[in-house]
């Protein structure tokens, strides 16, 4: 699995877009997100699709799929719940 490009990136623009309004969260790099100064979502693509790798427990990554509009809305509300109870 390879961290992903800026044209598979470019298909992810609404799901970017809802992570930028998240306020804890800050993006350094394009699809590269941190919470305060820690590393804590990025994305690759693979064949069998995309996916984000988020650290929920602040600790390890885990791995989502991302690849359609329901995954990534299941994505958005997990971190925010999971920021919400931090």
């Amino acid at each position: 699995m390879k961290h992903i490009t800026q044209k598979e990136l470019d298909r992810l623009e609404p799901l970017l877009e809802r992570l930028r309004e998240i306020e804890s969260l800050s993006e350094k790099k394009r699809g590269v997100f941190y919470l305060k100064s820690r590393a804590f979502l990025h994305f690759h693509e693979d064949p069998a699709g995309l996916f984000a790798d988020v650290r929920l427990d602040g600790v390890e990554f885990a791995r989502f799929d991302v690849t359609g509009p329901a995954e990534q809305r299941k994505l958005v509300a997990r971190i925010r719940e999971v920021l919400r109870t931090s």
